[in-house]
């Protein structure tokens, strides 16, 4: 089983989050954690993991360019190969990530991806709470594929 972590992490509070979620992925037995930046994860890299964690900026309360420029890239490739593959998300921004919530929801339900984990919004500092959050969303998303 393969996790891809899609990231697109160029602040030190998303380094903190990605850490976590590594972290907790890493925990489930016989998983494979496959961490690659979101400008350069490929339709490939998507084809071949068995299920996703989406993280990003918000940026001006929308989903970051380049989370964006990954989905652009997969869409059609993954779009029948890859429903009901289990994901989540996290993402990180200062007063509001409603936008962003918004964009990737409409693009993972055409996908038919299925949400496995509530979404993990960190506004501001990540406090130790939402670090748990992280490790959490990373542990859950690797166990679910040990499931399938």
């Amino acid at each position: 089983m393969r996790l891809l972590v899609v990231h697109h992490t160029p602040s030190p509070a998303l380094h903190t989050l990605l850490d976590a979620v590594l972290d907790g992925a890493r925990q489930v037995e016989g998983v494979e954690v496959v961490p690659r930046p979101a400008l350069t994860a490929s339709p490939a890299d998507a084809l071949d993991a068995d299920g996703y964690v989406l993280g990003a900026p918000v940026n001006l309360g929308m989903m970051a360019g380049a989370l964006k420029h990954f989905f652009d890239q997969a869409y059609y490739p993954c779009l029948d190969a890859t429903a009901t593959r289990p994901f989540g998300v996290y993402l990180h921004g200062t007063d509001d990530a409603a936008g962003a919530q918004r964009d990737i929801g409409k693009i993972v339900t055409g996908l038919r991806w299925t949400r496995v984990h509530d979404d993990v919004v960190v506004l501001g500092r990540p406090t130790s709470a939402d670090v748990a959050a992280a490790w959490d969303l990373g542990a859950t998303v690797a166990a679910r594929l040990t499931l399938d």
